[in-house]
């Protein structure tokens, strides 16, 4: 099955922005995926990863729900 890691910035305060990725991945795949983990970092980081691949950066993409769930569903397993 497939994992993904929402690294958000705790000082920066994306909390919010990543639990509401998570609950969108989820409520979309949740069947396919083994996990949505939270991932605290810092220095502005906002990244989201599927099994160790980075596919979706804030410094690169605009924060944009529809357009994470579109790069994570190539990754998911039948």
């Amino acid at each position: 099955m497939t994992a993904v890691e929402i690294e958000y910035c705790v000082p920066c305060g994306f909390l919010d922005r990543a639990e509401s990725v998570q609950h969108h991945l989820l409520q979309q795949f949740g069947q396919q995926l083994e996990r949505v983990a939270l991932v605290t970092g810092d220095d502005g980081v906002f990244t989201v990863s599927v099994d160790g691949e980075r596919v979706w950066d804030k410094t690169e993409d605009e924060f944009d729900p529809d357009l994470i769930l579109r790069r994570v569903r190539p990754h998911l397993r039948p």
